[in-house]
């Protein structure tokens, strides 16, 4: 496992498990599976209804919590300095935990100021290790970044071959803020898994093309959390430390960006719509 270090010193896990979508009845076997095969970092969020499920494995897996890095997220619908402190309050309960490694704004939407404020208390009561946002395209993370009191920690967005991310690195980059990839298999899209350069070059190392992509997006720097549910996809993910991509195979792969979103884009009044017609 490598690890990178945030920008308030906290080191995490570069490679993760993580719950979306995932059942909440299967979630407390498929993280305790995930622990047995290496993960040490699983990304959870109040909007995922599973909290409780990771919570139950991390009580049953026998590991010391310090061992576990957990990220949550407050969901839209907890936006706001009062609604946030106390959804912060019911994630604790539902993971079983004092506290959670890293704490996320779920999307920019509602009064995400707010949100921010409660996550600074919770930082500084020693409730969350570090915090950040999730989804925050580079004008908006701009903008929080510059007001915020504890700068993010990390960005949590749509990030695979398809979507690089490479003009949102260099505003990361000013605050020392991590990218987290959500979607780093973009769910299948494109024919994802079929692509000619992740097929041929891990050919090469005897790799699939899934574990080609993840090992790109590591050399690239970014935090992964692939997700299964199923036992032997979880251990061909997190077998991808036994390789290095050269600097061609790099570039051809890098080549495969188009720099636009597989799935919704903020920007899209008809999405943004969609978001406030759930709250």
């Amino acid at each position: 496992m490598t690890y990178v270090t945030l920008n308030n010193g906290v080191k995490m896990p570069q490679l993760g498990y993580g719950v979306y979508q995932t059942p909440a009845e299967e979630t407390e076997r498929c993280v305790l599976a995930a622990i047995k095969n290496g993960y040490r970092s699983i990304d959870t969020a109040q909007a995922y209804g599973n909290e409780e499920g990771v919570g139950n494995a991390i009580a049953k897996c026998g590991l010391p919590r310090e061992e576990l890095f957990i990220t949550t997220k407050v969901w839209i619908t907890n936006a706001g300095y009062e609604k946030a402190k106390a959804s912060i309050e019911e994630s604790l309960k539902k993971l079983k935990s004092d506290y959670v490694d890293l704490l996320l704004i779920h999307q920019p939407f509602g009064d995400y100021y707010g949100t921010y404020r409660a996550m600074e208390e919770a930082y500084k009561a020693g409730k969350a290790r570090a915090i950040g946002v999730s989804n925050f395209y580079p004008d908006r993370f701009i903008d929080i970044a510059h007001f915020a009191e504890v700068k993010p920690a990390v960005n949590q967005v749509e990030n695979h071959v398809f979507q690089q991310q490479k003009a949102a690195k260099k505003y990361l980059a000013k605050c020392g803020t991590q990218l987290m990839s959500w979607g780093p298999f973009a769910e299948g899209r494109n024919d994802f898994f079929n692509t000619p350069a992740l097929v041929e070059i891990g050919a090469k190392y005897g790799k699939s093309s899934a574990q080609t992509a993840l090992r790109f997006l590591l050399q690239s720097g970014s935090v992964v959390i692939p997700k299964s549910v199923h036992e032997n996809r979880m251990k061909e993910n997190i077998d991808v430390f036994d390789f290095e991509l050269t600097a061609e195979e790099m570039q051809r792969i890098e080549a495969l960006d188009t720099g636009k979103s597989l799935f919704f884009s903020h920007h899209d009044p008809e999405t943004v719509e969609w978001f406030m017609s759930i709250v």
